[in-house]
């Protein structure tokens, strides 16, 4: 294990970050009830006070062996790297856990962003882009193009190591990418942290199942326009280039294990390398001290936990991740807002219930995953395009967002751009979007129907 700042971190309190709001689901039709001029309008209830409803471990995980890996996963996911433990050149991040903080470890933007103070801790000459602020959400930066024209669609990381007084020397001077240009040439785009709660379980659900709700309802998505591809051109299933297995993490659906997306995050949020990804993305002369990869199974360790590297840790933390626990599921208004989440649509692309297969741990087998999510890619229009390709899921495609713990997040959509969960669901029509007819249903519902809705919502 690399001698790291065992740094446990209090990040804020409430946060939030997926986005991908709802598509969805039902064979029952909508409910067209008009509201009358005077009633009240619905609106987003807000982010649920209260207990952290996620970032327990699995229930039923051996304890000394099983557990005793959770736990020191939880304890690594939480470390700040400086430059000795490979942090940069370039960097979003110090931490995982700087990004994955809300409502627990292991979730979405936190409600104060530490990137304010990342750029210029230990000294740091990193000026903070205006679209960071400490009361938004953790953001990465991709650029749609290249300086030529040719695609790019890259993530351009926001802060660079030079000026840290943990930088061995002063011989690295790179400078922060030009993101005024980026932004007033409409060239940046922006992804907010997806939540990690019950990535095990999305992990154990077998291909077969997903193509099987795929194709449930096939005529009715039909009529609605809900294709329903998996991040593909071709319609078929989102495949991994290397396995030809379904890809099922990340916004676009582009990575196909925990694994592969602990390794890449490792690499391109933290800039430190790894046995997945070994190759600095930024080799400046100067600016690269470490031997690479700088995080790598720890041989010379005899304790089994101390030897897995970071990257197997952090996936081994996720893997046991417990679902986020819905609340108040009798209350009335909850289970009004259920019938109509299915009645307007939403549960034809969210679906709320997949299950999983066998797993090697017992605790992940065969269990109900209640992730609100079909784990395909959708067309979701021009309004929430982001310009990026990504494996095959294209410039308006995204998978669609797991809504479980959709109640303790503060931020939604891929880019962050709402913390109002009324107008996150209207982002979702626009031209092209699958989901324009769902939310014409939607619309067509009274407010008290919507607004439980709301409600329900709020309480997963």
């Amino acid at each position: 294990m690399k001698n790291r700042l065992r740094t446990t971190l209090a990040i804020g309190a409430a946060a939030a970050l997926f986005g991908a709001v709802l598509l969805m689901a039902a064979n029952d039709g909508p409910t067209t009830a008009k509201s009358s001029p005077n009633a009240a309008l619905a609106h987003d209830p807000g982010p649920r006070a209260g207990a952290a409803g996620a970032g327990s471990p699995v229930a039923g995980l051996d304890p000394n062996t099983e557990l005793a890996f959770f736990t020191e996963g939880l304890s690594r996911f939480q470390e700040v790297d400086g430059v000795p433990q490979g942090l940069g050149p370039r960097f979003n991040a110090e931490s995982c856990a700087q990004c994955h903080a809300q409502p627990s470890v292991g979730g979405s933007s936190p409600r104060i962003n530490p990137q304010v103070a990342i750029a210029t801790h230990l000294g740091a000459k990193n000026s903070v882009p205006p679209f960071i602020t400490v009361d938004g959400p953790v953001r990465e930066v991709r650029f749609k193009r290249n300086a030529d024209g040719t695609a790019d669609g890259g993530v351009h990381n926001l802060f660079v190591i030079t000026g840290r007084s943990d930088l061995p020397g002063t011989t690295c001077n790179i400078k922060q990418p030009d993101f005024a240009t980026a932004v007033a040439q409409g060239n940046a785009i922006f992804r907010i942290p997806t939540p990690l709660f019950g990535g095990g379980l999305i992990e154990a659900i077998p291909d077969s199942t997903i193509l099987a709700n795929k194709a449930l309802d096939a005529r009715l998505k039909g009529q609605w326009g809900i294709s329903g591809h998996e991040n593909s051109t071709a319609g078929v299933a989102n495949r991994s280039g290397n396995d030809g297995t379904i890809t099922r993490f990340g916004w676009k659906a582009q990575n196909k294990s925990l694994q592969i997306f602990a390794g890449e995050a490792y690499n391109v949020e933290q800039g430190v390398t790894n046995e997945l990804f070994p190759n600095e993305r930024d080799d400046t002369p100067g600016c690269a001290t470490n031997a690479t990869p700088e995080d790598h199974t720890n041989f010379d360790k005899t304790k089994p936990t101390d030897i897995p590297s970071d990257v197997v840790m952090f996936a081994t933390f996720a893997r046991m991740l417990a679902a986020p626990a819905p609340v108040n599921q009798t209350d009335p208004t909850v289970v009004r807002g259920r019938q109509v989440f299915s009645q307007v649509g939403c549960a034809m692309c969210h679906t709320p219930t997949l299950r999983s297969g066998q797993s090697s741990i017992p605790a992940l087998s065969n269990q109900p995953v209640n992730l609100y999510s079909d784990l395909l890619v959708h067309h979701m229009g021009k309004g929430l395009a982001d310009g990026v390709t990504q494996g095959n899921a294209g410039p308006d495609e995204f998978r669609s967002a797991p809504l479980w713990g959709l109640g303790q997040r503060l931020f939604f959509l891929h880019d962050g751009r709402t913390s109002d969960l009324l107008e996150a669901i209207r982002q979702h029509a626009s031209h092209g979007s699958e989901a324009n007819h769902v939310i014409g249903n939607f619309d067509g519902i009274s407010e008290a129907d919507k607004q439980a809705l709301l409600v329900f919502l709020r309480s997963l």
